[in-house]
Parts: structure tokens; C-alpha cells; sequence
């Protein structure tokens, strides 16, 4: 019985899948290997790079482009070495023949590899392998590397620098056409060099690139047609709802879609899978699980946080600030990373990262705020919100020097610090949906809270830095307020001001006033 995957590449008589034949431009691949081309595919972890590269392998040695042998490898091996490029080139060469013998049951790499290192040494022993090994058969050679750019240092930079030097003797003595795979594209490669003391670009490593391919997440009709693949075999629906939750909440994302899919779709101890539909409530309980799991995609995806680049585009995002530091190459950097979405204005790629972001952000802080839930619910069950942003505020004032600084997004600090003490909420059984962008001037916050009697209380939170005059923030916030209420259906309407001037005394910061808005009464938070 098929199960959607989580890791690894997909087997399609194991696992729900896309064709991934049909995820590549493949009349346009198969053109750039007749041509002859040597060229890059790249997309985030996990989106299916490796699952279309074995299976473009296989099409290609049932002769799709004529009589020639493809090579699939992975050169990650080479990555343990780190600097010692001896080492990791012995790691690279010996996959290299593992995969010749498995693939094309060709075995005389065993033997050419250990006597080119010895004689060609780590900076020569790839480009003499495959120039004998392209010698030794008429038909031509195609290789596809996979985590090409997992290499490290001056590991990476012999890798590129020998694939360009036998790019000439193509193909008679040197592979027709190479594919590079990795997260990032080659000109993305800043290679600190440990022999030369230099950083190195991979576009001038690799000039020869003719180019960069990427692979984009599931479309709509893909998401509805790995869900149809599970309903079909095993006669569990997924609703409406449900269906349109994780198109929602991953917008596509390959890995994302079958992990939510995967957790709502648990099977017994025979293997076999539940008749009851999967529900929104339960891909929207599964997205919780997955977070708090923090499997190792999202796990990858909090420690690409901490990295400069990364930073200084997340760091606006966040704080809904217009602050641009960051240049066109870190943001190209950060769509290939996955963070961002690759189309439309800069924003979080979808609903799950974005919750995930300001949690991995905010973990120190959340430990350090546990308390007890009964302090903020009403005597029904109901939540009081408003006793929940009257501590907060006081714990603001008290606090807030101390905590922001902590931040690895000071930035942002205030906005985040909130999060954190709203996070028992979720930890108690609500649940909370953040909105933010570059821009945008604010951060939205949607609580939602179980009623006892069944459905849910919503409330709107919109936070806001001080940047105009008083009066005139506010004005706009309760404006935005109000549109955000009245978009989620919302019960009450929040609006926090966060004034970070050093030279205002906290007695005018702190304040609290209701402000009546069109049908509702926004209640507005001066911190």
C-alpha cells in the first residue's frame, strides 16, 4: 500500500507522487544534453531535485536522446573532508564508480580511479576518470552530480576547475553534458579558498554553464492530484476544506504537502488507512505536530535564520519595516533557500514557514515565560484576550531592554517579544496566524480559540512601530484593524503601538483606550 513520502527520493510503487518528468522543462533538458550543454538545476531542499534526477537518468539510458550512458552521483560523501581535498576526492571517485557499476554495469572505475589520484593527484584525478571512462565506449557519456554545492572550500572549487578544463574535448573524451544539482545556483557559490586565502565565485569557476534550471513547487492541479492518488486507492477523502488548507498553508511546497498529507492519514498496526475524511481541523492539527516535531526540514530551516544574508532580508519582513540593507544577490539567495516566495511581493514562501520563523526566533523566550493557562481564560472556557495584553504590557515595561537585545532580530524585537508571550496560547490549545511582509508597516495576528460549546472565538491583533505621530498611527492602525477584522470574521480587534524612542518616558508609552470603528470597538495598546 502507497504512503505520501517524506524522505528521500520517491519510488511510484511505493509512494503517492508527481510525475517528475512532467516538473521539468523536459523537451528543454533533453535539447541542452543533444546540444551538448553543460548546465545547473537548482531548487530548496527537499522539493524533488533528486527524485527528477534518477528518473531523467532512466529515460535517458532507454535512449530517449540516442545511444549514450547517463550516470547519476552524489557527491555529498565529499563534504565530511571538508578542506582535505585528497580525501574528499577519493570519496567522490569511489561513488563515481559505484554508480557506473549499479547503473551501467560498467566496473573498470574501481581500477581507473585509484591510479589517476596517484598520478594525476586530487586537482587532476576527476577530469583523467572521466576522460578514459568517456574514451572507453563510443557512446557518450552524460553525468548529473547531485549536492554539487554541499562541497567545501577548495574541494568545490577542483570539482568546477576540471569539469571546465575537459569541457573542450567533449564528447569523444569527456562527458556530452553534465548537470550540477543543488540548493543554490552556481553563481551563488562563494567559495573561500584554504590553499589560496581567496574567495572564489562558482561563476567564474564555472564559466561554461550555458543554464540555470530550477524546479518550482507543486501547482494546484499537482497538490489536488497526489491527495486524488490517496481517495483513489484507499477510498479516504480528503474534504473541501482540507484540501484547500494545504494548498493554503504549504502553497505548494513539495515536502510540506506530503507531510501534512502523511499526518492526516495515519495507518493502524495492519497498515491499514482510516474510512472518516480528513478534515481542515486535522491538517491544521498535523501543521502543529509538524512544528513542535521540528523535523529536520524545518530544523535546516530555523539554522539558515542565523545567517547574515539570510538576515537582512527576513529582518524587514518581520518587523514590516520599508529598510532595505540587503542587495538583489541576498534575496536571490533566500528564494533559493525556499524562505521567500519566488513570485509576487517579498514575503514568507507560506503560512507553515512563517508561523515557524518567529517560533524558532522566539524559542529562548517562550521557555522563559511559562506559566500557568488558567490566569487568562474566563470562567466558561473563553479566552480574555485582554487580560492577556494587560500582563503583557506590564511585562513589557519591566522586561522588554532586557529581552529585545537577546533577539537575533532586534529589529523586530517587539513584535517578536509579543509572539513569545502570546505562544502559550497556542500551547493551550488555540492556535495563532501571522501575517507580515516588507512594507506592510505592521504585523497582523489572528488568535483563534475553541470554544467549549464547539466552533471558535477569533481575535485580531495588529501590532505597529511608532514611526509617524501618535494620533496619526493609531488612525491608520484602527483602519487596518478594522479591514483585518472584518476580513477573518474576527470577534475583537486589538491595535498595539510599540514607540521605541529612548527619550520618551514609559508613563506616556503605557496606555490603553477603546476606539469605536465602523460596527466594532478596537481596543488600542500603547507599549
Amino acid at each position: 500500500m502507497r504512503f505520501f513520502n517524506t524522505t528521500g527520493p520517491t519510488d511510484p510503487a511505493k509512494h503517492y507522487q508527481v510525475p517528475p518528468l512532467e516538473r521539468l522543462r523536459l523537451g528543454h533538458v533533453l535539447t541542452l544534453i543533444r546540444d551538448e550543454r553543460y548546465f545547473v538545476l537548482h531548487a530548496p531542499r527537499q522539493t524533488g531535485k533528486t527524485t527528477a534526477l534518477l528518473a531523467l537518468r532512466d529515460l535517458l539510458n532507454q535512449g530517449e536522446c540516442g545511444d549514450l550512458r547517463c550516470v547519476y552521483v552524489n557527491v555529498e560523501a565529499g563534504q565530511a573532508a571538508r578542506e582535505d581535498t585528497e580525501e574528499a576526492m577519493r570519496a567522490i571517485l569511489h561513488g563515481l564508480a559505484n554508480a557506473a557499476r549499479i547503473t551501467v554495469g560498467d566496473e573498470s572505475l574501481a581500477t581507473i580511479w585509484p591510479e589517476a589520484l596517484g598520478s594525476a593527484g586530487p586537482h587532476g584525478a576527476l577530469g583523467a576518470v572521466l576522460t578514459r571512462w568517456s574514451e572507453s565506449d563510443a557512446r557518450p557519456l552524460v553525468l548529473l552530480l547531485d549536492e554539487v554545492d554541499s562541497l567545501v572550500g577548495d574541494t568545490l572549487i577542483s570539482v568546477l576547475r576540471q569539469l571546465r578544463a575537459g569541457y573542450p574535448d567533449r564528447p569523444a573524451h569527456f562527458p556530452q553534458s553534465v548537470v550540477l544539482c543543488g540548493v543554490r545556483d552556481v553563481r551563488d557559490y562563494r567559495i573561500h579558498s584554504g590553499a589560496g586565502k581567496e574567495i572564489i565565485t562558482g561563476g567564474s569557476a564555472f564559466n561554461i554553464k550555458a543554464e540555470s534550471l530550477t524546479l518550482g513547487d507543486f501547482t494546484e492541479n499537482e497538490v489536488r492530484s497526489l491527495l486524488a492518488q490517496h481517495t483513489s486507492e484507499t477510498g479516504q477523502e480528503f474534504t473541501a476544506a482540507a484540501t484547500a488548507a494545504v494548498l493554503r498553508q504549504t502553497q505548494g511546497q513539495p515536502w510540506l504537502v506530503n507531510a501534512l498529507a502523511y499526518r492526516t492519514c495515519p495507518r493502524d498496526d495492519d497498515g491499514r488507512y482510516g474510512a472518516d475524511p480528513v478534515t481542515e481541523e486535522a491538517v491544521l492539527e498535523a501543521q502543529e505536530n509538524l512544528i513542535l516535531s521540528r523535523e529536520t526540514h524545518l530544523d535546516q530551516l530555523g539554522d539558515k535564520l542565523r545567517e547574515e544574508r539570510v538576515r537582512r532580508v527576513v529582518g524587514p519582513l518581520l518587523s514590516g519595516g520599508d529598510e532595505r540593507e540587503f542587495s538583489a544577490r541576498d534575496t536571490e539567495y533566500v528564494r533559493d533557500l525556499g524562505l521567500i516566495a519566488r513570485r509576487g511581493p517579498l514575503r514568507i514562501a507560506n503560512p507553515i514557514y512563517a508561523e515557524v520563523v518567529p517560533r524558532e526566533l522566539t524559542l529562548a523566550a517562550q521557555e522563559g515565560l511559562v506559566q500557568d493557562a488558567a490566569w487568562y481564560a474566563n470562567e466558561d472556557g473563553g479566552l480574555n484576550l485582554a487580560r492577556l495584553l494587560t500582563a503583557f504590557q506590564e511585562f513589557f515595561r519591566e522586561h522588554s531592554e532586557h529581552w529585545i537585545p537577546r533577539f537575533d532580530y532586534v529589529e523586530a524585537g517587539p513584535q517578536l517579544l509579543l509572539q513569545a508571550f502570546l505562544q502559550r496560547i497556542v500551547n493551550s490549545g488555540g492556535r495563532i496566524e501571522r501575517e507580515y511582509g516588507l512594507g506592510r508597516g505592521r504585523t497582523d495576528l489572528l488568535v483563534v480559540w475553541p470554544r467549549a460549546a464547539g466552533g471558535a472565538e477569533r481575535f485580531v491583533i495588529e501590532c505597529k512601530i511608532l514611526r509617524k505621530s501618535l494620533e496619526r498611527t493609531i488612525d491608520e492602525g484602527l483602519k487596518q484593524t478594522a479591514a483585518y477584522m472584518d476580513r477573518c470574521a474576527a470577534d475583537e480587534g486589538h491595535l498595539v503601538v510599540f514607540d521605541r524612542s529612548e527619550d520618551r518616558p514609559w508613563r506616556e508609552k503605557i496606555f490603553r483606550r477603546e476606539e469605536p470603528v465602523e460596527s466594532a470597538v478596537i481596543s488600542v495598546w500603547g507599549m
